[in-house]
């Protein structure tokens, strides 16, 4: 797996860069080759061998396609390619949730009460922000999948961190899961940010950071979890 992980930082850290410094075609490169590889990672170290890693698989693949939809959109300065965007990585969540949840059981529920409420509170605040501002905007069509997008991301995000408290998961595993979970959770709420309320500076490289290691984090602990 290190040696996956070592090609993966290689690719993101070129399309880092790229963002950087506006090289757009290097971007539309090096932007898919990164999910790819941690595609291949999951395929030769991890295999298909359990419902779990499958569905990262696919969580993985649309998210590639997630990123391709949101590459086109920044280049042509069109919101056309953001929606299709946007439910690409609704479903790759729902994908992560599934493949979060595979091994039930073992939870305090009082512990997953408490945590759901937390974080239900928070993504009520943030998501209202949010949308309030697409409506100023004008883009009320992109209400309901926000909304919908920032309630499966939450329930992935509480999926992971409830590994931490499932004794059938490898304290590893549920920690990189759980880092990985926060890690893509930071990235969108910087890109809704960025385009739908005020303008952070260096915006997309910051959310592009927490965005590939946020992924390789997911990939990691779910292999380290499930991989025979």
């Amino acid at each position: 797996m290190i040696n996956w992980l070592i090609l993966f930082f290689v690719a993101a850290v070129i399309d880092w860069v790229a963002v950087a410094r506006g090289w757009k075609k290097v971007e539309l490169v090096a932007k898919p080759l990164a999910m790819l590889v941690l595609l291949g990672m999951l395929a030769f170290t991890g295999g298909f061998g359990s419902l779990s890693l499958i569905c990262f698989g696919v969580g993985l693949s649309l998210s590639l396609a997630g990123d391709v939809f949101l590459m086109v959109s920044f280049v042509r300065f069109s919101n056309r390619w953001f929606f299709p965007g946007l439910i690409a990585f609704l479903l790759a969540h729902v994908a992560y949730v599934v493949g979060l949840n595979v091994l039930p059981g073992g939870l305090d529920p009082l512990w997953g009460l408490g945590l759901a409420l937390i974080l239900a509170l928070t993504a009520r605040r943030v998501i209202g922000r949010i949308v309030t501002s697409i409506r100023q905007k004008g883009l009320k069509r992109l209400v309901v999948p926000v909304v919908a997008y920032g309630t499966i991301i939450t329930m992935m995000v509480l999926s992971a961190l409830l590994t931490l408290y499932r004794v059938e998961w490898k304290t590893p595993a549920a920690g990189l899961v759980s880092l990985g979970a926060i890690l893509f959770y930071a990235s969108d709420l910087l890109l809704a940010w960025n385009k739908f309320v005020v303008p952070v500076r260096f915006g997309r490289l910051a959310n592009m950071i927490p965005y590939h290691l946020g992924q390789a984090a997911l990939v990691a602990g779910v292999i380290i979890q499930f991989a025979k």
